[in-house]
């Protein structure tokens, strides 16, 4: 089974009530923190429940190490996986507003944390769905606890560490998803050093998209990441953005081209800036 995998509003729609699907809410805002549990509050996808980026998806934040969104410890989100109802067995549906950046975080933690199948994004996300005409509601559902199990995967994470002793390596593919403005370092609406990692490319996370916000085919999004990695080996390519979530929605582009999954830099730009001795670049 591939592990990423796209639903659309109507197959959801015919899937609501199958016992062992788990639906999970994962809007945000990264310039309101309260967006997410409040839209949620006003109007959610039937059987959803509602995941927080900042409370169930990051871990805390330690100044001056961490970046924005550092990883969340694995038990700690094994224990929210398992009182949102996950077990080995179920299908598991992610959305958020619509573009799918918060909703492949909480995909790529599945993943890191050994959930690979059954695993869907929304496709076009709460967007999609009102425009298929699917019902919203503010009812909040209650859950027998889960049984699943899973071992954080080291192997998929690159450390600050690892990555400033890559740079220079011919071999390896840096893909940023930040807005091209924002590598450029034109502008910084967020951290507080404007620019890119070295050797970076702006790879920008909303180009996996199409004009209604759906993901193109494995074969346009193929032909976009083949542009990137060249003739390097796959196994070489590291993502990144800002805190280590919009990464993830060029994590999920990748799989759905075909390509294996590819490690994150989870610190990313917020992580690499705490060290004013790590190189900055700009422009191009």
């Amino acid at each position: 089974m591939p592990l990423a995998q796209l639903i659309s509003a109507a197959q959801l729609q015919q899937r609501l009530a199958e016992p062992d699907l788990l639906v999970l809410d994962c809007r945000f805002a990264l310039d309101d923190v309260t967006y997410g549990q409040r839209s949620f509050a006003e109007g959610h996808i039937p059987g959803a429940q509602y995941t927080d980026l900042e409370r169930d998806l990051s871990g805390p934040i330690e100044p001056g190490v961490t970046g924005r969104h550092p990883l969340p410890q694995p038990m700690h989100l094994l224990q929210r996986l398992r009182a949102w109802g996950l077990n080995p067995q179920s299908s598991v549906v992610l959305y958020d507003d619509g573009p799918g950046a918060f909703a492949s975080r909480a995909w790529w933690l599945l993943a890191w944390l050994g959930k690979r199948d059954g695993v869907y994004l929304l496709d076009g996300g709460l967007k999609a769905w009102r425009e298929a005409g699917g019902a919203l509601t503010q009812d909040l559902v209650q859950t027998t606890p889960g049984r699943f199990s899973g071992n954080a995967d080291a192997s998929l994470v690159v450390s600050t560490t690892q990555l400033q002793k890559r740079l220079g390596d011919g071999q390896m593919t840096l893909l940023d998803a930040r807005s091209l403005a924002r590598f450029k370092g034109e502008v910084e609406p967020i951290d507080p050093v404007a620019g890119h990692i070295p050797g970076a490319h702006c790879a920008v996370f909303t180009d996996n998209l199409d004009s209604d916000g759906h993901f193109l085919d494995a074969a346009q999004l193929r032909q976009r990441f083949a542009g990137y990695l060249a003739e390097r080996p796959l196994n070489q390519l590291v993502a990144y953005c800002g805190s280590g979530v919009t990464a993830c929605h060029n994590l999920f582009a990748l799989c759905l081209a075909g390509y294996d999954l590819a490690p994150l830099y989870a610190g990313s730009w917020s992580e690499w800036i705490t060290d004013s001795n790590r190189p900055v670049a700009s422009g191009d």
